[in-house]
C-alpha cells in the first residue's frame, strides 16, 4: 500500500523527480505511506533504539544537567522545557518524574514536545499520560520566559541535500521515480553561490561535498533567536562529526540492518551523520551565543552515570545489575556511542555555565 500510495500521489503531482530532501522528506513523513508517521520506529520492534530507552538513567542524567543549567539562569520563577521530536516519548517521561523530587523547579516548569508525526504524538499522549505536557508545533511563538530545547536524535532525521563538486562545478543530488522498482540518483548542475545566497550562510568554502538539512538551518535559526532574546539554550545529542570537510554520510536502516536508501521506500528510516562544524559555523553569526561540544561518553561520565548506577544497584540481584551496566556501556563505550554520538550545548556568551562539558 505505502509504495502504491507513494507513486500514484506522484503521479498526481506530475513529479516522478526529486531532490534528495524532497525525497526524504516523502519517504519519512508522507502523511499516509511515510516512515515516521504510520509505525513506532523505536525500541525492539522498531528499527532503532535511542539512549533513553536502554536505560532510564541516561534520561535521569539529563535531568540534573538540566537542574544545574536552570541554576546559572538565576533558577528562573517560570521556564519553557522544549523537547524536540520525543520518539515514544520515553525521556520527558523520565524528566518529568524526576523534577518532581525537585518541586521549586517543577512548579516552574512548561513542559512542551514538538512532534511532526501524528502516530508518535498519540504514542507520547499514551506513555506520558499527563496534561501538565503540552504539544506545540510553532516554535515562533513570542517566549517571554527562558526556554531550554532538547534534541536527542532530532537534527539526524531531518531531510539533507547534497553537493557534490565535479572539477570546477557543483551538482546537486536528486532521485528519480520514474520506475519505483529501479529508482536512481542522479545529479544536476547547481549555482552553489544562489544557494548560499538563500541560506545567508556561505557554506562551500573548501569543500568537495556538501551535506546539509535546510530545515536544520531553520530550526537553529528559530532556537537561536529565542536564546539570544529570552535565554536559554539547546542541549543537541546526535551522531556526527566534529571535522571541516563535509562527508557523505546518507544511510539507511531497515530490520535493524542497513539498506539501500532507494529501496523500501516508506519501510527504512534514512539519516545522517551531523557534521557539529557545521552548526558551530552557523551559530557563530550570533555575537552573542556560544557552544560548547564534547562526546556522549565525557557528557555522562562527567555528570556521574557511573556513580548514580552504583546507588541505584546496591540493593538489587546481580544479574538486574550486570544488565544495568551493559547498557550504561552501550552508552558510553567508545566503540559503541561514547564517541559517536557528540553533545553540543548553544547558550548565550554571558552565562559561563560548562557543568557537563568541563573535560574539553
Amino acid at each position: 500500500m505505502g509504495w502504491f500510495y507513494f507513486i500514484l500521489k506522484m503521479k498526481i503531482n506530475k513529479s516522478t523527480n526529486l531532490s534528495l530532501d524532497q525525497f526524504i522528506n516523502w519517504a519519512l513523513y508522507d502523511k499516509v505511506s511515510g516512515y515516521y508517521m504510520k509505525q513506532n520506529p523505536f525500541g525492539k520492534e522498531g528499527d532503532f533504539i535511542t539512549a533513553p530507552n536502554i536505560t532510564r538513567l541516561f534520561s535521569e542524567i539529563i535531568t540534573i544537567w538540566l537542574i544545574t543549567f536552570l541554576k546559572s539562569l538565576g533558577s528562573p520563577k517560570k521556564f519553557n522545557l522544549i523537547e524536540l521530536g520525543a520518539g515514544n516519548g520515553e525521556m520527558m517521561k523520565v524528566i518529568y518524574e524526576t523534577l518532581k523530587n525537585f518541586p521549586e523547579h517543577f512548579s516552574s516548569c512548561n513542559f512542551m514536545i514538538h512532534e511532526k508525526s501524528r502516530y508518535l504524538i498519540e504514542q507520547q499522549k499514551v506513555n506520558l499520560k499527563t496534561e501538565k505536557i503540552t504539544w506545540t508545533e510553532d516554535l515562533k511563538k513570542n517566549y517571554k520566559d527562558p526556554t531550554i530545547f532538547l534534541a536527542n536524535e532530532f537534527f539526524d532525521a531531518l531531510p539533507i541535500k547534497q553537493f557534490f563538486k565535479r572539477q570546477n562545478d557543483w551538482y546537486e543530488r536528486f532521485v528519480d521515480l520514474k520506475d519505483p522498482k529501479e529508482a536512481k540518483f542522479y545529479e544536476i548542475k547547481s549555482n552553489i553561490k544562489l544557494v548560499e545566497k538563500k541560506l545567508n550562510f556561505e557554506i562551500s568554502k573548501e569543500q568537495n561535498i556538501i551535506e546539509y538539512s535546510p530545515d536544520a538551518f531553520k530550526y537553529l535559526k528559530i532556537i537561536s533567536d529565542t536564546i539570544e532574546k529570552n535565554k536559554g539554550g539547546i542541549l543537541i545529542i546526535d551522531y556526527g562529526y566534529l571535522n571541516q570537510k563535509m562527508q557523505d554520510t546518507l544511510q539507511a536502516v531497515n530490520n535493524h540492518k542497513y539498506s539501500n536508501i532507494l529501496e523500501n521506500i516508506g519501510e527504512s528510516d534514512i539519516t545522517y551523520n551531523v557534521n557539529f562544524n557545521l552548526f558551530q559555523n552557523f551559530i557563530n553569526q550570533y555575537k552573542n551565543l556560544d557552544t560548547l561540544l564534547t562526546t556522549q561518553k565525557k557528557f555522562l561520565t562527567s555528570m556521574g552515570i557511573l556513580q548514580r548506577a552504583e546507588i541505584v544497584s546496591k540493593d538489587i540481584a546481580f544479574s538486574k545489575k550486570t544488565d544495568l551496566f551493559y547498557r550504561i556501556k552501550r552508552l558510553i563505550d567508545e566503540k559503541q556511542m561514547g564517541e559517536l554520538f557528540k553533545v553540543m550545548l548553544i547558550k548565550t556568551k554571558n552565562n559561563k555555565f560548562h557543568t557537563g562539558f568541563q573535560n574539553d
